[in-house]
């Protein structure tokens, strides 16, 4: 298979990949994930329950990972859950984006940090050339998330756990800047709005000056004078609990009993 690279998340398109028709809510579908050596990632595919008895021992080539899964329709509660939790989640999802070999480690303590959150359902695990590889997919949306295990040692955790702490850190405090930015924009613009409008109010009230000549006199513009008139003025025990059980030989919690015997294609 190819050297991965690609870790970016990937999304439902919510219909079966063979007859179009978009899932319901309760609906039960298949998520394949297969090696795409032309990108060196991954593509996924979803397929309806009756479409996958259909083509799964035809597929080529096989996907290499799939599981079965129950559709949610998406609710704006879930989406509201999403923008808020930006400390966790939303750096977990900035970091797979990045793809920086640095901030590794810490995704895979963000990912255990959700799985314990139960926001993450972990779907599977994949032994490549150079790694495994953990599956997740979202409670709320179906998004996979898929994590490289860095094969911490238990003398490794702290110092992965402080990092991972002065990384939540730091994104509160770029959060609350980007908060405090937009609302002293906003007073800006109510301040600007406020002048402009006092000003506005100065000038249709002002009346306008109107210079009349006499009989027989010149007026003052004839003479040079200027008439203008100024209108006015201007997480850590948790984790430690879950590294340790993996250290110890105990699996992860693993998918439904259907996709681990159907995994591989006949």
């Amino acid at each position: 298979m190819a050297i991965i690279q690609d870790w970016k998340i990937r999304s439902t398109h919510a219909r079966c990949e063979v007859s179009g028709d978009p899932f319901l809510d309760g609906d039960q579908f298949y998520t394949c994930i297969f090696d795409e050596p032309a990108s060196d990632g991954f593509l996924r595919r979803d397929y309806s329950a009756a479409a996958w008895k259909k083509v799964r021992k035809k597929l080529d080539p096989a996907p290499f990972s799939f599981w079965k899964s129950t559709y949610k329709a998406p609710v704006r509660a879930a989406e509201d859950h999403r923008t808020a939790d930006t400390s966790v989640e939303g750096m977990l999802r900035r970091f797979i984006d990045e793809d920086d070999p640095r901030t590794e480690n810490a995704r895979y303590i963000l990912a255990l940090m959700l799985e314990r959150k139960k926001t993450l359902i972990p779907t599977d695990t994949k032994e490549t050339e150079t790694r495994t590889l953990l599956f997740y997919e979202h409670a709320d949306n179906g998004d996979v998330f898929i994590v490289a295990d860095p094969g911490l040692r238990l003398d490794e955790i702290e110092s992965v756990q402080r990092e991972v702490v002065d990384l939540l850190a730091e994104e509160d405090r770029r959060a609350a800047g980007e908060l405090e930015a937009v609302h002293e924009a906003s007073e800006e613009d109510a301040q600007k709005n406020e002048d402009e409008a006092h000003n506005d109010g100065q000038e249709s009230a002002q009346p306008e000056e109107e210079t009349v000549a006499l009989p027989g006199h010149e007026t003052a513009d004839g003479l040079g004078f200027e008439t203008t008139v100024d209108a006015g003025g201007e997480l850590a025990d948790e984790v430690d609990e879950h590294l340790e059980s993996a250290d110890t030989g105990e699996d992860p919690a693993s998918p439904d009993d259907e996709s681990q015997s159907e995994r591989g294609v006949d």
